[in-house]
């Protein structure tokens, strides 16, 4: 018998999971502090929940890595690729649950990916969310609870915001049409860098003109300030009230 491990998993050592027990009970220590109160969800779902709207999108990296397996009564089942759409069907399957709900939950997801130095198909991931709130305190509350672990852990962090809704109104302004597609390549950005995103926005059709008025947009050197002048739509103009918002806290 060959006893080999399964490609892309890894034994955790006692030395090693001790550390990460220590990480885990900080994180847990910190979440409930401000309120958040433990979740754990199964590690895998139904096939149709994975994938529906919302979850992820055909064509996506994380669609295609998906395991997916049957069960002996023939139905269809994937392991998780995160965590968030199994908070999505916890909610919308417990329809008197109190809002606002804050919660957390930390274990292990599972992709189907190609194996690189440092990627495994087994890892953890750790959620904070708050449901059933429109202030955008409770943004600033998360982003709190995030600089908050990490003093606790004694590490030194930037944290970076992003706002889906100035991302929209970012993609409309420079006149694409195929934003979901696009947001899918610009999600990228820090893997494949600008040329790689353009080379990808290219193959999905979108002109040259489109995708220079996209990064001329995302340049570092924009401020709110300045944005707020270039930026026409009623989505982008939310997204840009809900930053300066956020940030006023």
């Amino acid at each position: 018998m060959n006893l080999q491990l399964a490609k892309g998993v890894r034994d955790v050592p006692p030395e090693e999971k001790l550390l990460q027990n220590k990480i885990v009970r900080t994180l847990q220590e910190v979440f409930e502090i401000y309120g958040f109160t433990p979740l754990e969800t199964p590690i895998f779902e139904r096939y149709e929940t994975l994938t529906a709207k919302g979850g992820v999108g055909a064509g996506t990296d994380t669609f295609n890595e998906t395991f997916k397996f049957t069960d002996q009564g023939g139905r269809q089942l994937g392991l998780r690729f995160e965590l968030t759409t199994s908070l999505a069907r916890y909610v919308g399957t417990n329809p008197s649950l109190k809002l606002p709900f804050k919660r957390y939950e930390i274990g292990p997801v599972f992709r189907d990916g190609p194996i690189k130095l440092g990627r495994y198909r087994q890892f953890w991931q750790c959620d904070i969310d708050t449901l059933g709130a429109k202030s955008m305190l409770a943004e600033a509350e998360i982003l709190a609870v995030v600089q908050k672990v990490f003093e606790q852990l004694n590490l030194e962090v930037i944290i970076k915001i992003n706002n889906r809704k100035l991302l929209n109104g970012l993609l409309e302004e420079a006149g694409l049409k195929e934003r979901e597609e696009a947001l899918i390549v610009l999600d990228k950005l820090n893997k494949i860098g600008a040329e790689g995103v353009k080379k990808e926005l290219a193959a999905l059709g979108i002109k040259k003109a489109a995708s220079e008025k996209l990064f001329e947009l995302l340049s570092e050197k924009n401020s709110l300030e300045n944005l707020s002048k270039k930026i026409k739509s009623t989505i982008g103009q939310e997204g840009l009230k809900e930053l300066n918002e956020l940030f006023s806290y």
